[in-house]
């Protein structure tokens, strides 16, 4: 008696669930397209939760991470998607792990997920992050390669904005890559400055503007003088 007694309300109570469950689905999804009418970052992200969290769906899931990387919640959205490399997620998913992670300075991390973006449609912009990246963990081979990509393809018109100096300021793109040949460069042999400082100089000649190409040209100039005044002198012959 008693599991008959559960079976009927099981019965009952389970159709009334079901429409609380899509008239809340249906609630949200007004008010998750009402919050992009307004541009309301936050009631998106609160409509995308609820939803997410009624109706799950891997696209979805990507959506709301987006918008929460976007805003600079990059925690969050690696939270839903994690650090994984899966070469089968959606190709916003990956970028928006390849973003995140590496603005959590997480370049190990991230190259994995630009490796997946450059595989699927190789890009200039993605090759300048992947020599960015893997200059960082020491992987000079696969830097060069993408430097190689770079200069090859990069077009004129191709910018790179920079926006750590006060006020931003963009560099043509293959300038950038010249720069990051002269790392490269330097990493490969931190004795031999000249040859680093070689593709630098070049990089400045096509961007005048470029500060921080002429802050890293000064840091090898002064390491430079500072190796060359710690060599023992050569004592002379007195006649």
């Amino acid at each position: 008696m008693k599991n008959l007694f559960i079976a009927l309300f099981l019965a009952t109570t389970m159709p009334a669930f079901s429409q609380s469950n899509q008239a809340l689905a249906q609630h949200y999804e007004a008010f998750y397209k009402q919050m992009k009418k307004q541009g309301d970052v936050r009631g998106v992200i609160n409509a995308l939760t609820h939803l997410n969290v009624l109706n799950p769906t891997e696209t979805r899931k990507d959506t709301l991470a987006f918008f929460y990387s976007n805003s600079g919640q990059h925690v969050q959205a690696i939270n839903l998607l994690g650090t994984e490399k899966d070469t089968k997620a959606s190709d916003l998913a990956v970028e928006v792990k390849a973003r995140s992670l590496k603005a959590l300075n997480q370049p190990q991390l991230a190259v994995q997920q630009f490796d997946i973006m450059f595989s699927r449609e190789a890009d200039v912009y993605t090759a300048y992050d992947l020599v960015d990246l893997n200059l960082q963990i020491g992987k000079t081979v696969e830097a060069q390669t993408y430097i190689k990509y770079g200069l090859e393809h990069t077009t004129n018109e191709d910018m790179l904005p920079f926006y750590e100096a006060n006020p931003p300021y963009q560099v043509p793109l293959k300038a950038a890559f010249k720069y990051q040949e002269g790392l490269l460069k330097y990493n490969e042999d931190k004795t031999n400055i000249d040859e680093a400082i070689k593709p630098i100089d070049e990089a400045i000649v096509m961007a005048p503007n470029f500060k921080l190409a002429k802050q890293i040209r000064e840091l090898l100039l002064n390491q430079k003088e500072a190796a060359e005044q710690q060599k023992p002198q050569t004592p002379t012959e007195d006649k």
